[in-house]
């Protein structure tokens, strides 16, 4: 559905009122990318950002609420270190030998 579809106008509104209203929230649905179901959220914005410059505030650009994004991956270099998923170690897999810490130990001497 479309941000311009019509909503019940409020008493104070005119119909330039509501016009300007409805270019505001084109604006900002198209902004975001025209997402579904934000039109309630996007004419609320566009009737404060009416009402500011009715009352002679000045006005920037709507600033709406922007999408997540996506994490980027960073892109891997060939040659890069990769990390190897952890295996589970058991009993029968590891022997001592093999352990790092066995082979970084010195053999303590029988009495």
């Amino acid at each position: 559905m479309s941000p311009t579809a019509k909503k019940p106008a409020s008493p104070k509104t005119t119909a330039r009122d509501e016009s300007r209203i409805r270019e505001f929230a084109y604006q900002i649905w198209e902004s975001e990318g025209r997402p579904d179901n934000q039109q309630a959220r996007h004419w609320e914005m566009a009737e404060k950002l009416a009402a500011a410059e009715a009352a002679g505030q000045p006005v920037k650009a709507p600033t709406p609420r922007k999408p997540a994004a996506k994490k980027a991956t960073a892109p891997v270099e060939p040659g890069a270190a990769v990390k190897q998923p952890r295996t589970s170690k058991t009993a029968s897999s590891t022997t001592p030998a093999s352990s790092p810490k066995a082979a970084a130990k010195p053999a303590k001497p029988k009495a």
